[in-house]
């Protein structure tokens, strides 16, 4: 296996190295050094050699070094080789599909100095079956544009984003072995158009109750237009208890409230968290929000009355939060709030009729002082906070999509870890 080894190697280095192996040898035989060796060829600065076997060595600086001739001076090879390849290819095996720095590191402890070794290690790791199916992530595509949803001028309200969160334990009322607990979750509607949040507190988690928490939130912000929320019965938040209780809402029923008050209820794709994103945003915003409330009440039970005004308490802050760059100058305007929005929301979906202008402000009819203000905060949204949504963070490449007939991988949560990808 050695002499195969040797031979192979040698036959390898004398058809691709010949002019380097001719003058090495020469060198050799006549005990002179090879000074011969063009400036720019690619193994002159290796200082090689020829040893007694006939193959090419890294002379290098380690002469002196006691470790083994393997590692003093390795074998070197050429680049994108079919032998190079099947070297690389076994150590990368050995080391069970690691990454590319600890198959180099033991490909060079082997004994071998191959040319151009970090694009082969790198383009052997990316055709691997094993190493793709390990380590692959989701594939994705360029970020969609926004809805119209997100850009129509509209009052605030007219399009919203629902989901529930919770739930929270409260004390319900005292009873002689102490106080009986219940219960309680919050329905979360967040405006498309100014992104501004209302929270409704709902008992227990039926339909009764969820259809009345709509019924509150249209009767103190105005009818809805489109509601958009996640895909089917999971739009009930993703731990188990509230995907449990959502068991029992009957959607045909929350439908059928909702298209007599005009309103198209939309789902979102399913496994496409992201599509409700704004919404998953403002919930994570309230949560830290209530964290530090309740860390200043302690460790007080709630009742439905505090957790009521609590949530009243975290919409107020959460709306008063800026949309746009806060700036440093005192000359710049106040910074767009959701606030500053609400006020403005009218019962009429359409905006007032009239043309205002800046004298307005001075005039003596103070409805027409308050349009054009409005229509300054709406200009100054359109610009500085519209504009803002224009680049993509994240998935900004147009990638191929996936076929008919194409090997995939379906990577589930609900899938054992233990029993590794499933194939598809």
């Amino acid at each position: 296996m050695a002499q195969a080894e040797t031979i192979i190697l040698r036959s390898v280095q004398k058809s691709v190295f010949h002019k380097e192996y001719e003058i090495l040898s020469a060198a050799k035989s006549a005990s002179t050094d090879n000074n011969k060796l063009q400036k720019r060829n690619p193994i002159s600065r290796m200082n090689p050699f020829i040893d007694e076997k006939g193959l090419i060595r890294v002379g290098g600086r380690l002469r002196q070094s006691d470790i083994d001739l393997c590692g003093r001076h390795p074998i070197i090879l050429p680049q994108d080789n079919h032998i190079s390849r099947l070297i690389i290819d076994h150590v990368h095996r050995l080391v069970q599909h690691q990454g590319r720095q600890l198959t180099l590191s033991n490909v060079r402890a082997n004994g071998y100095w191959i040319m151009g070794v970090h694009d082969m290690v790198r383009s052997i790791l990316h055709k691997c079956a094993i190493c793709r199916r390990l380590r692959a992530k989701p594939i994705t595509q360029l970020m969609a544009d926004l809805p119209s949803d997100r850009t129509e001028k509209t009052p605030p309200f007219t399009n919203v984003g629902m989901d529930v969160f919770g739930p929270w334990t409260i004390a319900s009322r005292k009873t002689r072995a102490g106080k009986s607990e219940a219960k309680r979750w919050a329905v979360i509607f967040v405006c498309l158009y100014t992104t501004a949040v209302h929270i409704e507190v709902i008992d227990p988690m039926d339909t009764s109750s969820f259809i009345n928490a709509i019924r509150r939130f249209i009767a103190i912000r105005g009818n809805i237009k489109k509601l958009r929320c996640d895909q089917g019965t999971n739009f009930i938040g993703a731990t188990n208890e509230l995907q449990a209780a959502a068991k029992e809402l009957d959607q045909d029923r929350i439908k059928k409230f909702l298209t007599t008050r005009d309103c198209e209820w939309i789902f979102n794709p399913p496994h496409a968290s992201h599509f409700g994103g704004i919404w998953e945003r403002q919930i994570g915003t309230i949560r830290r929000v209530l964290d530090s409330m309740h860390y200043q009440l302690g460790k007080q039970q709630y009742t439905h009355d505090l957790l009521t005004t609590l949530m009243a308490e975290a919409s107020a802050i959460v709306n008063s939060r800026p949309i746009t760059t806060v700036s440093s100058d005192a000359n710049d305007p106040q910074a767009l709030t959701q606030n500053m929005l609400l006020t403005m929301k009218t019962q009429s979906p359409t905006p007032p009729p009239g043309s205002f202008v800046q004298q307005d402000i001075y005039g003596r009819k103070r409805w027409r002082r308050i349009q054009y203000l409005a229509d300054q905060f709406w200009i100054r949204w359109r610009k500085e906070y519209l504009q803002s949504r224009q680049p993509r963070p994240k998935w900004n490449k147009s990638t191929i999509n996936v076929k008919k007939g194409d090997v995939v991988l379906l990577r589930e949560k609900e899938y054992p870890k233990t029993a590794g990808p499933s194939l598809a």
